[in-house]
């Protein structure tokens, strides 16, 4: 089975990162929260940079520059490249397929976590956040 190829924006700011919570109601009537670094999978002809900067654009509404490289992170079923990003136009807003589909079930909301709070909160990357925060890049 091929592993589905993502990119993921890690946007800094001050001592904060910014993450989209999520909370997922389940049928059984359970609740799931937890925060991921946006991004998403990589079109057919895109490159990761440009992968970044898109899914940052259609979920967040902002533009970013590309600071640097943090490294990759590998699942059973994923790969998953993240990239440190500052926004360079626009205001975190909830927009694109997110804002489609949010509704009590199914909440998104962009969220700035203190670094300090990472560990309080389910997270995934949470390594590559700190990488971000302390501008550790890696060449591509």
């Amino acid at each position: 089975m091929e592993k589905r190829v993502s990119a993921r924006g890690i946007i800094i700011d001050g001592d904060k990162v910014y993450a989209m919570f999520r909370r997922r109601i389940k049928e059984d009537g359970s609740i799931k929260e937890y925060y991921v670094i946006p991004g998403g999978g990589i079109k057919q002809g895109e490159t990761l940079e440009e992968n970044v900067k898109r899914e940052l654009k259609e979920e967040f509404s902002v533009d970013v520059d590309i600071i640097g490289y943090l490294g990759v992170d590998e699942g059973n079923d994923s790969i998953a490249h993240f990239f440190s990003c500052k926004i360079v136009t626009g205001t975190p807003m909830l927009g694109g397929e997110e804002l489609k589909r949010c509704c009590e079930e199914n909440f998104y909301e962009i969220k700035k976590v203190k670094i300090e709070d990472l560990d309080d909160i389910d997270i995934l990357a949470k390594d590559m956040i700190m990488k971000a925060y302390n501008n550790e890049f890696i060449e591509l």
